[in-house]
């Protein structure tokens, strides 16, 4: 069996580069709990490793950067003991988290290579990263509304983070982004082509690295920059977000969350993508829509630390809900896009129903050392 993350460590003109790569092309690089610990173990050992420098984060293969976490693996965990608590799952969250929590705050330069598909757990990753980089073929989306979950893995910060309400108008339409639309909401920091790839690589290998973090984010950014502004880098994108935002501040100026979902569930229009939102939330489930906006609303002030320990507590409560498991049955497993949802229209939604999800189901938080 191939490593399912390529660990190595090169040397540069001077000093080293870590080389992490997602090694499973034929799941789209989907994270597995044992790629979890290898990202992790890398991370702590370079933390401490004066001779590396930097990092590099990709992916194997041309379709993808990462999918997302495994879902499949997570819907076993979740339907193979209802109420839980699920074991596999629990854990996953815990250790993706902590992992992610890491990528944010790393004193090294992290330069993450986000081609192609990034979708949750794969944009947690990214997100986490210090200089990421997105190529003409790079598309970002948090589907998580369609398999009755939330964006997680720190997506409670960077999507409150996004300009005027794009964060939960993506949070709730599942609607996904292109490199255009990454640099506008702030979850990338350059564009550079995708055959640019090999020379990017070469040219940290070539770098004399420092001995201080500060000098080699300088460097990184200064090597970097060098690829992204030069001519002949490729086009860029037509944006999507950036276009749309007076009409997604409208549209989500609703007087609650269901005159918010009544609002976009009546999009009338002609723009495929705009169209394509519209149905990702008229597909998706109701109740998750309900703890996507309210896990988005009550974080909006909270600090990248509390941002973790509130999304594992929500990731637990969900795991244990059934709705999740029908979820990933309807559009993952069986394939019948028929979802058996538990209520129809958001109106339905016990609002005490709402509130367990948001009560602490264990006595400590497992990421209450974070």
């Amino acid at each position: 069996m191939p490593d399912a993350v390529l660990v190595r460590v090169e040397s540069a003109a001077a000093g080293k580069l870590g080389r992490l790569t997602l090694n499973s092309p034929e799941t789209l690089n989907s994270l597995t709990l044992e790629m979890v610990e290898l990202i992790q173990g890398a991370l702590d050992d370079w933390r401490e490793d004066p001779s590396v420098a930097a990092i590099v984060i990709d992916g194997s293969g041309e379709k993808a950067f990462c999918a997302g976490g495994d879902v499949h693996a997570l819907h076993a965990s979740s339907s193979g003991t209802p109420g839980g608590p699920c074991e596999y799952a629990e854990t996953f969250f815990a250790r993706e988290y902590r992992m992610n929590y890491q990528l944010h705050t790393y004193p090294k330069p992290i330069i993450c290579w986000g081609h192609g598909i990034v979708m949750g757990g794969g944009l947690g990753v990214m997100a986490g990263c210090s200089h990421r980089i997105v190529t003409e073929a790079t598309r970002i989306a948090m589907p998580e509304v369609n398999i009755a979950l939330f964006p997680d893995v720190g997506g409670s910060w960077f999507l409150n983070h996004m300009p005027g309400a794009s964060g939960r108008f993506l949070a709730l339409t599942a609607a996904s982004v292109n490199a255009s639309d990454a640099l506008f909401c702030g979850l990338a920091d350059r564009f550079i082509s995708a055959d640019q790839k090999d020379a990017v690589i070469a040219a940290l290998l070539a770098v004399s690295w420092g001995s201080d973090s500060a000098t080699n984010h300088a460097l990184t950014r200064h090597t970097l920059r060098r690829f992204s502004e030069a001519a002949g880098n490729g086009e860029l994108p037509k944006a999507q977000v950036e276009p749309y935002l007076e009409t997604i501040n409208a549209l989500c100026d609703g007087d609650d969350i269901h005159d918010v979902i009544d609002r976009i569930m009546a999009i009338d229009t002609d723009d495929r993508w705009l169209a394509k939102a519209r149905d990702g939330l008229i597909y998706g489930s109701k109740l998750a829509a309900q703890w996507i906006d309210r896990q988005l609303f009550e974080t909006r002030h909270s600090s990248l630390r509390e941002v973790f320990q509130q999304e594992v507590q929500l990731g637990t409560n969900i795991m244990r809900h059934p709705e999740f498991a029908e979820g990933v049955r309807a559009l993952l497993i069986d394939k019948d896009r028929k979802p058996d949802w538990s209520y129809a229209e958001s109106r339905a939604v016990p609002a005490e129903l709402v509130d367990q999800f948001f009560t602490a189901p264990w006595p400590e938080n497992p990421l209450a050392d974070l």
